[in-house]
């Protein structure tokens, strides 16, 4: 498999060179190959969000290297990134725009990477293949074309989020905890559509979560950092044997840390 994005010595500070400097990212060194569906955990101030903010461009780099594809992004405007790389937030309003349609939405996304001009935003051909997109998410979604988005609940939005999201497939997907707003119910519904819809367009993905359960039972890496580092990194058969217990052992072991909780370590 193709290597789809590499990190090279990433640093990040905020408040540099003043008494409240904090040095969030500590060199990190990571490798995603194609097809890759990475789960990320760790604590508040762990570096999670910093990491996505740094590969989505909403965070500048002034130290370290990232890579997409062999393109080097480092310095690239997040308008240019997002034509590669998409992202569904923690919330549901985020990602959407609220006072458009369903179908206006998933046409906007449709367009994603491509100049807009002054034409009608959803034609027939368009609407008949939102039909059939959304019918695969299984919620009913395909009959309410013309509704406000907006209107909609977290769960059902957060389903098309997703479906805009990979509509044009990106050559990476962020998923910022984007169950984490949702009620057990319904994030088991979006997360099993999220699996589904990775699995489907062979998606390479990063998914930070607050759920150790999810973070094991999902995808076939997990990292763990802690203060700023990488303390954990399992995939594969290794991953799939892990247990919450398990996983905290690893912790220990690599960071020299003891947690007795994994609510101390997610936070």
């Amino acid at each position: 498999m193709n290597t789809i994005l590499k990190i090279e010595q990433l640093h990040q500070y905020f408040g540099k060179g003043t008494v409240n400097e904090n040095h969030v990212l500590r060199g990190i060194d990571l490798k995603l190959k194609e097809q890759d569906f990475v789960t990320i955990i760790g604590g508040n101030g762990a570096g999670k969000s910093t990491l996505l903010n740094s590969i989505a461009g909403t965070l500048p780099i002034k130290e370290g290297k990232i890579f997409l594809n062999q393109e080097d992004i480092t310095n690239q405007k997040v308008e240019k990134r997002s034509k590669h790389i998409s992202r569904v937030f923690q919330d549901p309003k985020m990602g959407t725009a609220v006072r458009l349609t369903v179908e206006e939405n998933l046409a906007l996304a449709l367009k994603r990477g491509q100049s807009r001009g002054l034409s009608s935003g959803v034609k027939k051909r368009d609407r008949q293949f939102f039909k059939e997109q959304l019918a695969t998410l299984g919620l009913g979604l395909e009959e309410r074309l013309g509704a406000e988005i907006g209107l909609l609940s977290g769960g059902q939005r957060q389903a098309i989020t997703l479906l805009m999201a990979t509509i044009i497939k990106p050559q990476l997907i962020l998923l910022d905890e984007h169950t984490a707003a949702l009620d057990p119910k319904t994030s088991a519904v979006v997360m099993n559509l999220t699996e589904k819809l990775i699995g489907e367009h062979k998606l390479t993905a990063f998914m930070v979560t607050h759920d150790m359960e999810d973070a094991l039972r999902y995808g076939n890496r997990l990292i763990m950092l802690h203060q700023g580092k990488i303390a954990v990194d399992v995939s594969g058969e290794e991953k799939s044997r892990l247990k919450v217990a398990d996983l905290l052992e690893l912790f220990h072991k690599n960071s020299g840390e003891t947690l007795t909780d994994d609510k101390l370590l997610l936070g």
